[in-house]
């Protein structure tokens, strides 16, 4: 299964090379509006995984003191 940013970074991708093979410009506007939708999303999806990885990174996996 293909992860949120990677589906998002293929689109933007995709739709930019549509854009470039767009025989009229309103054709190539809508794809660039396209793109930078998938742009944002994937800057959002990004920005979560990152504070993510912070909350995760703060806190050991496991609480080795002994409490006994």
């Amino acid at each position: 299964m293909e992860s949120d940013a990677r589906f998002f970074r293929r689109r933007a991708n995709e739709e930019l090379a549509a854009a470039g093979r767009a025989v009229t410009e309103a054709a190539r506007e809508r794809r660039l509006i396209l793109a930078e939708a998938f742009l944002q999303r994937l800057k959002a999806v990004e920005a979560s995984a990152e504070a993510e990885m912070a909350f995760v990174a703060d806190r050991p996996a496991f609480d080795w003191r002994r409490t006994a």
